[in-house]
């Protein structure tokens, strides 16, 4: 604006302002610049131009961060697969680091599931005119943990019953640290016979009801 003087009748201006530099900070500089339309060039006026103080906030960014779907293992860690940001300005260089973020099933069962993500920072010669929420959220899936249970050979004196005393084992997979399963198995028929089949059964105990 005009602050010493004014203009003459019949004549007009258009002023505009910037800054010193484009980065974030307060106290920085802004500079006037200029011209009148004054039908001689604006040579009928000698402008001064007055610089002010302003500041220059940072942009607020967006991260949505995907995590790895895995299988069951009892436990809630999560692998952050990719981190993206949205509200960056231009071409400016700057990205989400989550190589020391830390993400967190929200549950350790089976299922889709929310994961908790903290520890998000900036990197890149532009990230200081940006701010980034540390913590996210994303949704992954845990898997079902397969394991096969297979019957023991068994052969015992007719006892007018189908039970066996054999003990199923699991011959494929594993049960995951702290998981704990009850097998038993049983012929087809109580009947005398050879190469009769045994068909185990079960369940785990996971905290999920198996």
């Amino acid at each position: 604006t005009i602050t010493t003087g004014s203009l003459a009748t019949g004549d007009s201006a258009t002023w505009t302002q910037s800054f010193d530099t484009k980065a974030v900070g307060t106290g920085k500089t802004l500079t006037p610049a200029g011209s009148v339309t004054d039908g001689n060039a604006g040579a009928d006026y000698a402008v001064t131009f007055v610089t002010a103080t302003g500041s220059i906030t940072a942009v607020d960014l967006t991260a949505t961060v995907t995590v790895d779907g895995r299988t069951y293992d009892g436990t809630t860690g999560a692998t952050i697969a990719s981190c993206t940001l949205t509200g960056v300005v231009g071409t400016e260089e700057v990205t989400c680091d989550a190589a020391d973020a830390t993400a967190t099933f929200e549950s350790p069962h089976a299922g889709s599931r929310s994961v908790s993500i903290s520890g998000l920072a900036l990197t890149g010669a532009d990230a200081g005119n940006y701010t980034l929420a540390s913590n996210a959220t994303a949704t992954a899936t845990i898997a079902t943990r397969p394991i096969t249970v297979t019957a023991a050979t068994d052969t015992k004196p007719y006892d007018g019953t189908t039970s066996s005393s054999g003990t199923p084992t699991i011959t494929t997979g594993s049960l995951a640290t702290g998981d704990s399963a009850t097998w038993t198995q049983s012929f087809d028929t109580k009947a005398v016979g050879t190469g009769k089949t045994l068909t185990p059964a079960g369940s785990v105990t996971d905290g999920n009801a198996g």
